[in-house]
C-alpha cells in the first residue's frame, strides 16, 4: 500500500524539534542538500523519500502492535507522525494544485 506513494516524502520538519542541534536541523540540511544536489528537486526528492519513510514506520509499528511486540503509545506516536505527515502532503499538493490553476488563468 505504500509503495504507491513513493513520490511523496516527509514533510514534517516540526516533529521532534526539542532533542535537534541548531547545526543539525532538518532546515539547514536541507539547504545544505539544495546546494550540493542540485537544488529544489533534490530537496523534494529529500522530503519525498522522508514522507514514504513515515508512512511505512507507521506501517510497521502498527503491525507490530497488532502482534504485541509493541506498546500502544509507540504505534499511537507512529501513527500520529504519518498523520501528519499525511495531512502536509495534502495541503502541499493542494497548494501545487491552486498555482496550476493559476497559472493556467492567466492571458499570454
Amino acid at each position: 500500500m505504500i509503495n504507491n506513494v513513493n513520490s511523496v516524502s516527509s514533510l514534517s520538519m516540526t516533529r521532534g524539534l526539542a532533542g535537534i542541534e541548531p547545526e543539525n536541523s532538518t532546515a539547514s540540511s536541507a539547504a545544505e542538500s539544495a546546494a550540493n544536489d542540485g537544488g529544489f528537486a533534490a530537496v523534494l526528492s529529500n522530503v519525498a523519500n522522508g514522507a514514504v519513510n513515515t508512512l511505512k514506520n507507521a506501517e510497521s509499528m502498527s503491525f507490530a502492535g497488532i502482534k504485541g511486540t509493541a506498546t500502544t503509545r509507540e504505534v499511537v506516536d507512529a501513527v500520529m507522525q504519518a498523520q501528519q505527515t499525511l495531512q502536509t502532503a495534502i495541503a502541499l499538493r493542494d497548494k501545487v494544485v491552486s498555482a496550476f490553476l493559476e497559472v493556467t488563468k492567466m492571458q499570454m
